[in-house]
């Protein structure tokens, strides 16, 4: 079993809330819900139901319409097709992928109401209109999201449980030195690759076989695409441009999404429901210019100016590469060990933003282009709320030799929070710049 922090909060909505309301997981498609779900059942109650919208058998789908008004005869044929005895407060009923059959949502006010039972709701698109058109979304109902594995869990699943004490370097701003630093950037490199797709991580952990892994990741991009054509209907082909393009557009030096790479006459009124779809699929990371921070990241946001990352950086990683055949380890060795000439600032910048998203941040940047005075020009690549305060965060390659924009943003702004560097190298602070490792992104 992977080891998830989701799960905590399973067991606390379980242990808080005693029934009086039902849990939706909200999260990409292969991020693991289903399974999480399975665990947490198993562990903690008596007996469990899984009913798969998915694959709904047709008396369950008529009873879920026809029987609203008598709970008991729906348990009852619930628990003859599902052969499995329900207890009353010691049972759990899932709701797998409850977007494709909106009534059964609809039901949850009552099914809460009546008490019987707990009940958790997974879902992925579940919040496009026509998820939830016709239907009064229950009161009743609160929702997580669930993210790909974060760098912490990915080194659970590699047998490594020294979080706890870097997290001590971290807060204490202490050098690591030379060998743990190495050895932590040595395991980061494999989760940049392999990415935190649970079913993937799985399989890396058992065989530490890249080409398996990329092989797995391109069924799960593939399943994406499917889910486009399918659900994106009237505009898929929009959904599909901007999606092919994120690679060469986080590839630019500016980051910033442009519209025009897809078509010199797009509007973004045209592309708007587009770039929806992707951010609700959560395949998508959206980040948003914050004009003026001093007034607050969200109010001061022009959502016309984004940048755009993969919600798992590994499944960029394979995408990047999607129209070359690589049957072999090679283009992972040369990866891992920094030999393959790629943007690496495109990685890492999208690892970041994976990591902040996990944390429960919503991602943000700043970004001013005067274009009479190139000295004027400042982009800093996140900014995140911290203790109350604004924290600038750049991230750098193993170039980095400067960071001209956030001396200026420093200048420009003041009462900040801590300023962060999140580079290749060991925790150093200079310049009231604390400069920590990639990795330690997870503890921001």
């Amino acid at each position: 079993m992977l080891k998830r922090k989701i799960y905590d909060k399973l067991l606390e909505w379980k242990q808080d809330r005693q029934g009086e309301t039902a849990l939706l997981i909200n999260g990409a498609r292969r991020v693991g819900k289903s399974y999480i779900c399975k665990v947490f059942a198993q562990n903690e109650y008596k007996s469990y139901i899984l009913i798969d919208f998915s694959k709904l058998p047709t008396d369950i789908k008529e009873s879920f319409l026809n029987d609203v008004n008598n709970f008991d005869l729906l348990f009852n044929k619930l628990q003859l097709t599902y052969e499995t005895p329900l207890f009353r407060r010691e049972s759990l009923i899932i709701f797998d992928e409850v977007q494709l059959f909106p009534a059964a949502r609809q039901l949850i006010k009552h099914l809460v109401a009546d008490g019987r039972y707990d009940y958790i709701e997974t879902g992925s698109l579940i919040s496009i209109k026509r998820n939830i058109q016709d239907i009064l979304i229950p009161s009743e109902e609160e929702s997580i999201s669930m993210y790909p594995l974060d760098f912490e869990e990915f080194l659970w699943a590699m047998g490594n449980n020294t979080t706890s004490i870097l997290k001590e370097f971290f807060e204490t701003l202490q050098p690591l030195g030379t060998a743990v630093h190495r050895k932590m950037m040595d395991a980061f490199r494999q989760y940049l690759l392999i990415g935190g797709m649970p079913q993937v991580v799985d399989a890396y952990v058992k065989n530490k076989d890249f080409a398996e892994s990329d092989n797995l990741k391109k069924n799960i991009l593939s399943l994406y695409r499917n889910d486009i054509t399918k659900f994106a209907i009237g505009y898929e082909h929009k959904v599909l441009s901007i999606y092919d393009a994120v690679p060469a557009q986080l590839s630019k030096k500016e980051k910033k999404y442009a519209l025009s790479s897809l078509n010199k006459d797009a509007r973004l009124r045209t592309y708007e429901d587009a770039f929806v779809w992707l951010y609700e699929s959560m395949i998508i990371n959206p980040c948003f210019n914050s004009t003026d921070p001093r007034v607050g990241l969200s109010l001061s946001s022009d959502y016309s100016t984004r940048k755009l990352y993969f919600g798992d950086t590994g499944l960029l990683v394979t995408h990047t590469f999607r129209d070359n055949d690589y049957m072999s380890n090679s283009l992972y060795k040369s990866l891992l060990f920094d030999k393959l000439n790629v943007n690496e600032g495109m990685i890492m910048e999208n690892i970041v933003a994976q990591m902040l998203r996990a944390n429960g941040h919503n991602l943000y940047f700043y970004s001013r282009v005067d274009g009479n005075n190139r000295k004027n020009h400042m982009e800093i690549d996140f900014l995140i709320r911290r203790d109350s305060k604004i924290c600038p965060v750049e991230v750098k390659s193993s170039a980095y030799r400067a960071h001209t924009s956030l001396d200026k943003f420093r200048t420009k702004f003041k009462h900040l929070g801590t300023p962060y560097i999140l580079y290749s190298k060991d925790i150093m602070v200079r310049e009231g710049v604390v400069h920590i490792p990639l990795y330690m992104a997870m503890f921001l």
